[in-house]
């Protein structure tokens, strides 16, 4: 039987994974809160929010989400649906007319909401392609990078790249959540900031969560990985992941030029996120049991390998279908992803867990120990 927070020594556990990160120089601060059935059962800010400076990590500091924007930006997709103004199934040239990417044999397959709520709609990332790829000569925008297209033109550019298989057919991580948040502007009637604002943001008051950042002054540094310390991100960074140069530009929220990307353009706090999360659990009413049952139920089954053996994807993140193919001591439905500036999350349905880790350190807050000694620290497991 695992022994999970608040057990104390599970949190003692969590604090020792905290400090010996800290210790290594994997990461240069965090902020990690637990919650056990709606209760913040563990909650630490540690490290720091700016090395330089000597600005120590506090529970409400700032940082760029990256993909930890998905979530939020499908939970406001959602609220669409039940208020009937989305339709998961429709054409998005529904929305967009001018939206119509080809596969490599010519043909214009429909794309819906659906596919990319899924990432099955044959798009990719500019990183995750190679260098002489279509995505690299177009110059399609990750909402990662230095701002330069506005949202129409990088929707104009990813159109004009060939579809990498017909939709529906695979799982390829993508901007489809950059689509996705043009079709949430265009279904709610105004800019996607805004429609966020009203169907998520103010409803669970996450007041320090947008598409600007809240408050400059709280906004921690970052930093990629780098030996023998993490290394400070400057204006344009690149950070080596998984044989891929991935591109930050960490000032671009404050650009005007930078679209409000949907999969990676917010900026908030660990305790915001934990809100957004804490719906999965169909508490409260901000989502309806339908709603929050579609959004954590496998609609990509586990042959995709989403995060590896075991796990599918739902609408928002990954969900577990076979712990012990996985490895992991979380629960099967699960639902569990990251984001690409340092940060882990998962949703323990079972156990009624929520877990938010955001770091200020690309890529160990993200895919290193880090996260897997946080997860296996609540859990009772590893070391």
């Amino acid at each position: 039987m695992y022994d999970p927070i608040p057990a104390p020594a599970a949190a003692a556990r969590l604090d020792a994974a905290i400090d010996r990160a800290l210790a290594e120089k994997r990461i240069v601060g965090t902020v990690v809160l637990v919650a056990r059935d709606g209760d913040v059962v563990h909650r630490r800010a540690a490290g720091l929010a700016d090395r330089e400076a000597g600005r120590p990590m506090t529970e409400d500091a700032i940082f760029l989400l990256a993909s930890v924007a998905k979530p939020i930006v499908t939970a406001a997709a959602m609220r669409l649906v039940e208020r009937g103004l989305l339709r998961l199934d429709e054409p998005v040239t529904r929305w967009l007319p001018d939206f119509r990417p080809r596969t490599t044999a010519g043909t214009a397959p429909t794309i819906t909401p659906h596919h990319l709520l899924t990432h099955t709609a044959g798009l990719s990332y500019d990183f995750m392609e190679p260098e002489d790829s279509p995505y690299r000569r177009l110059g399609v925008s990750s909402g990662l990078d230095r701002p330069g297209p506005s949202l129409g033109e990088n929707l104009r550019r990813l159109a004009a790249a060939p579809l990498l298989y017909p939709p529906g057919t695979a799982w390829g991580y993508s901007l489809s959540i950059d689509v996705l948040g043009a079709v949430i502007a265009e279904a709610a009637g105004v800019p996607l900031p805004e429609a966020v604002r009203r169907l998520v943001g103010n409803p669970l008051a996450m007041a320090d969560t947008d598409f600007a950042v809240a408050d400059p002054a709280r906004l921690v540094a970052h930093y990629g990985d780098g030996t023998p310390e993490p290394v400070r991100m400057g204006e344009e960074q690149v950070v080596a992941f998984n044989g891929a140069a991935v591109t930050f530009a960490p000032r671009r929220l404050f650009d005007p030029r930078a679209y409000p990307s949907g999969g990676a353009g917010m900026a908030g706090t660990a305790g915001d996120v934990l809100k957004l999360l804490d719906v999965l659990h169909a508490r409260g009413d901000f989502l309806e049991r339908e709603t929050v049952r579609r959004m954590t139920s496998l609609q990509v089954g586990p042959e995709a390998r989403t995060l590896g053996p075991g796990w599918g994807f739902g609408y928002g993140g990954a969900v577990l279908a076979d712990p012990a193919a996985a490895a992991t001591p979380q629960s099967p439905g699960t639902m569990q992803w990251s984001g690409a500036y340092g940060h882990s999350w998962f949703v323990d349905p079972v156990l009624g867990l929520t877990v938010v880790a955001l770091t200020n350190t690309t890529f160990e807050g993200m895919a290193g120990a880090f996260a897997t000694d946080v997860r296996d620290a609540v859990y009772g497991t590893g070391r």
